[in-house]
């Protein structure tokens, strides 16, 4: 046997720490998400995938397996051309612009409340341009 491990070196242990008030400082520090926020608009590669999504349930309705799914949408977006990717990038575009503006509304009236303004008719045409949105993506369905 080595002597070394016979004679280790004793030093001064560290203290316990007590693990649950780290955890609590944590949970403190993390600000809480607001569910009136809007959410993040899909990226190009996404809009396309809710798009394959129904095309492949069609021709695959067999495979139950959310990653093969993934894996045979990834390898056709790969695959496709600029052009064909166009498509999808003007529609994550203006679902973008959409969401920006939503975002412009959401910090005013964020910073009306702040102020201790309260603002229903900001409100009022978030859901009027909502609506318009949604009768123009109909419109466009139709055609």
């Amino acid at each position: 046997m080595c002597i070394s491990i016979l004679f280790r070196k004793v030093g001064k242990r560290k203290a316990s720490v007590d693990r649950s008030s780290i955890r609590k400082a944590k949970k403190e520090r993390k600000a809480k998400k607001d569910p009136n926020r809007p959410k993040r608009p899909p990226s190009a590669f996404f809009v396309f995938l809710e798009e394959f999504r129904a095309t492949f349930k069609r021709e695959h309705p067999n495979v139950k397996a959310v990653s093969a799914v993934g894996k045979a949408a990834g390898e056709k977006w790969k695959s496709m051309s600029v052009d064909e990717k166009a498509v999808y990038e003007a529609k994550a575009a203006k679902r973008k612009a959409d969401y920006e503006k939503q975002m412009n509304l959401y910090n005013k009236k964020q910073e009306s409340s702040a102020n201790g303004e309260v603002n229903d008719e900001e409100d009022e045409e978030v859901n009027d341009e909502e609506d318009e949105d949604e009768d123009e993506e109909e419109e466009e369905d139709e055609d």
